[in-house]
This record gives C-alpha cells, structure tokens and sequence, in this order.
C-alpha cells in the first residue's frame, strides 16, 4: 500500500490547521507504509518512507487576472501539474478545496480511489467572499465536485460529518468521522520563559491567550470586543497573523490599537511562531481562548490542552467534542446569524460571555491547576496521533478491499 497526499500546506509553509494535520498524520503514517506528499511550495525531501515535493505556479501566467481570481486559478494549475506527475500509488488523499481538482484529475487519469478530508466547508465560510471575490464560486464548485464523488471522506468531527450530510449528496456510509490529533511529546507543558520575554509578555502576570488566523472564522474580533469585560491586570495575548484580506487586517488593527489605548498589558504577536514558542505560550497562559463563529474541529484547543491549559471556547462544530465543559474549561453558546454562520446574532453577548468565562477561571488558581490537569489527560487519552493513524489505514484497507 502506497499513499499520495495532495495538500496546500505543508512544513514549513503552513499557516493553519489543515496544514499540521497533514504533517503529523503523513509522519504517523509513514511508519507503516510508503508515503508521497504533492504540496504548494518549494518543499524537496524524501525518507525512508516518506516523500515530498513542492510546487509552484508562474504568476507571469496570471498577470492579466483579476487579483481575487489568481489564488483559486493558480491552485488550479498547480492541481493539474499534481495529476502530471503520474501516480504509482494505491489511493489519492486530498486536503482542502485547493487541492480537489487534482485529486479528481488523479483518480480519474490513474483508476484509484480518492480519499477527502474535510477541514471546512465553503457554503459555511461565506466571508470567503471578501478574499475571492467571484473565486469563491470556483472554490464551491470544485469542493461539491469532489465531494460528492469520492470514495470516501473524512469528517474532523461529528458536527462535520452532519453538515456534509446537510450540504452535500453524499451516501451517509462514505462518510467516516476521525478526529484530529495531537503530538503529546511536542506539545507537552514547560517552565522556560525565554521566548514569552522576547516577545513582551510578562510571565508573572495571569494572560489569556489566543492563536490563530485573522479571519472572521477565527472569531478575534470577538475575543478583542470581550477584552473590554475583563480585569484590567488580566494580560491579552495575541499571536495572530495571516490576515485573510487587508480589510480584516485594518479592522483588527484598529481594535487592538484602541484595546492598547484604554488597557495595559494587550500584546499582539503578528507572525507565525514555532511550536518551540507555541508551547511556551500555552503552557503560561491562565486560560486559552477560540472564540471561532465556525471550526468543524479546531486542533489549537488540543495543542493548549497538551500544554495543561484550560481553554474557553465556543460551542460550535468540532470545539464541542474537544472541551468538556466545566471540565477542561467552558464551551461558550454562540447564536448564528443565520445558517451559514457569519457573525453572532448578538456580538455583544457573545463577548460577555466570553469575557466571564475567561474570569471564571483566571480569577480561581486552584481551578485553572485542576481544568489543566484534565485537560492535559484528555489530549492523551483520546487524541494521540498513532491512534489516528490506525484509524486512516483501516479506511485505506477497506477501500482497496472494496475495489
């Protein structure tokens, strides 16, 4: 059995959590059988039994595009150039919609079975909009395409397996729900201090914490609209880049410069960190916080979690089957606008919430020590990456077992 993974992201280009997925479940896997990897970048390695080479397009071929549609078409191109390549393996998995038309092309072209994991859902993301312009209803197109032709999907959680069902024709039996993992060595709680105090953060006084993207799935807004709830010797920081359109990035930037103004203590790291420095940050923080409006699973909570952080998140998607509330911390109800979720039917509530939450536990030490420890226990028991890995070649066997 061989296994060829198409993907966007891939170390050390990944700016998200399709793109460690990929790389934890590729290094698993590759344990037991030989693996390629095809991504989005300059990317050239290959071990014992693992294998990856990047691509590129050439922006010279889209100089006459419009701006919104070069991401979509360039992806495009670079899918065709992945079906080039030929496939001497038993299967194709596909990771994001960047990636399915060459995981169609692929099965397609060399008879093998296509394997989707879902890590969201473009009907659910309709902020896409603003990055994609009319790119948006290329990305749709292609990820109904693919989706209701493979030969199975992975669904991160049971909230996502429920809305391909929703959303999508799929025969209910294609659908097989694997959670996301995590490395309980690597993310693992530590004592040092030296990359907090590299980036301003003073690791005496309690912060809370958030990790992610700038984009309207991630919620920051809503996390910098709750700081005005929290105590004022509360610090909140912020490792946040990645901006998905310059007007989020204004946006973001506006709050945290008016937060700055009324508060102490607001500290906004703007790059992608390494997990060294993830891990110190998660490991000092009172609370962590993913205040996303939409995350079918949300594997930040896990790496917070290894580290023996409580986290405060809300109840949507896959967040609900990481965090046990009143256990490993509190799920936080958030009302949808409407059934694609875009915004909260409240802002202001939701930030409340968040902000109490969050209080709740950074005010209670003896609580955050006993929601740490659960937490910490919870990601060892139930999400180990050698587990999940077990999970994908049963799937991988059934498949070829099936053909």
């Amino acid at each position: 059995m061989k296994a060829l993974f198409l993907t966007n992201e891939y170390p050390p280009h990944v700016y998200g959590g399709a793109g460690i997925h990929v790389h934890y479940l590729t290094r698993e896997l590759a344990r037991s059988i030989p693996v390629e990897v095809r991504c989005f970048g300059d990317q050239a390695s290959t071990d014992e039994h693992l294998t990856v080479r990047g691509f590129r397009h050439d922006p010279a071929r889209f100089a006459a595009c419009e701006a919104k549609l070069v991401s979509p078409l360039a992806a495009f191109s670079i899918c065709v150039d992945f079906a080039a390549q030929g496939a001497d393996a038993s299967f194709v998995h596909c990771h994001t919609w960047y990636t399915h038309l060459g995981g169609l092309l692929v099965s397609r072209a060399y008879g093998i079975p296509l394997v989707i994991t879902t890590h969201s859902l473009e009907p659910l993301r309709p902020w896409k909009r603003e990055q994609l312009g009319r790119g948006y209803e290329l990305s749709t197109c292609v990820e109904r395409a693919a989706l209701e032709s493979a030969d199975a999907l992975v669904a991160v959680s049971q909230g996502m397996k429920d809305d391909i069902l929703r959303l999508f024709r799929v025969d209910p039996a294609r659908i097989h729900v694997i959670h996301n993992g995590i490395d309980t060595t690597e993310f693992s709680p530590v004592a040092t201090t030296e990359r907090l105090r590299r980036y301003g953060v003073d690791p005496a006084t309690p912060y809370v914490l958030f990790v992610g993207r700038i984009t309207r799935q991630k919620g920051i807004t809503h996390l910098l609209d709750a700081a005005a709830y929290l105590d004022p010797d509360l610090q909140l920081v912020l490792c946040a880049g990645q901006p998905d359109t310059e007007a989020i990035a204004a946006e973001t930037s506006a709050k945290v410069r008016a937060l700055q103004e009324r508060r102490a203590h607001v500290v906004w790291i703007r790059e992608w960190v390494d997990d060294a420095t993830k891990v110190e940050l998660y490991s000092h923080a009172a609370v962590f916080c993913c205040p996303s409006i939409y995350e079918p699973f949300g594997i930040i909570n896990l790496e917070a979690m290894a580290c023996g952080t409580p986290v405060v998140g809300s109840a949507v998607g896959g967040i609900r089957e990481i965090i046990v509330d009143g256990e490993t911390g509190y799920l936080v109800p958030v009302e949808q606008q409407h059934e694609s979720p875009f915004a909260p039917l409240d802002p202001d509530r939701f930030a409340r919430d968040l902000a109490a939450a969050i209080m709740k536990i950074a005010r209670d030490p003896s609580l955050r020590q006993a929601m740490g420890a659960a937490s910490r226990q919870r990601a060892e028991a139930v999400f180990s990456w050698t587990a999940i890995a077990q999970a994908h070649l049963a799937l991988y066997e059934s498949l070829l077992r099936a053909r």
